[in-house]
């Protein structure tokens, strides 16, 4: 009886350390690269290198846009910029990414704009190049576009 009770103890150690290792385990990017540079120009509100980073979860994915090069053109509060960022697909299409998350900026901050919402394929290749991220800050729409192709390469969703 002994020897049933110290092995049940023994699995039960076991399976929980197995159930500990899978939560500690790193988890595979659905997405790469996970970040990516471009040089966008936004009219007279500014231009040159703005980050994007991108996360999935099955079809959903979101991106977010931080750039220091290009400012906010007026001061705003927490989640009022209405933003649509559009990716090119390639051979062809467009993928849009939409939403109103944005911390709050003051005139002349460093515009930083998502998580943008969006629906995406698995083998879906996009780029900013070919695409554009429209803002609408109180009424005034700002259009920033994409002097070349993203660094290191397009987004690939799995």
């Amino acid at each position: 009886m002994r020897g049933k009770r110290t092995a049940t103890g023994a699995a039960m150690i076991a399976g929980a350390f197995a159930v500990t290792g899978l939560a500690f385990a790193p988890t595979a990017a659905a997405v790469t690269p996970q970040s990516a540079t471009i040089t966008a120009g936004c009219g007279i509100f500014g231009g040159g290198a703005a980050t994007l980073t991108a996360t999935q979860s099955g079809t959903s994915a979101t991106l977010t846009l931080t750039s220091s090069a290009i400012s906010a053109p007026v001061a705003v509060v927490k989640d009022s910029i209405a933003s649509t960022l559009t990716l090119a697909k390639a051979g062809g299409g467009v993928v849009v990414f939409s939403g109103t998350k944005n911390p709050a900026m003051s005139t002349g901050d460093p515009v930083s704009v998502g998580p943008l919402s969006g629906t995406v394929a698995s083998g879906d290749s996009l780029d900013a190049y070919g695409g554009s991220l429209k803002m609408v800050i109180f009424g005034v729409p700002v259009t920033c576009t994409a002097s070349g192709p993203q660094s290191p390469g397009p987004f690939v969703f799995s």
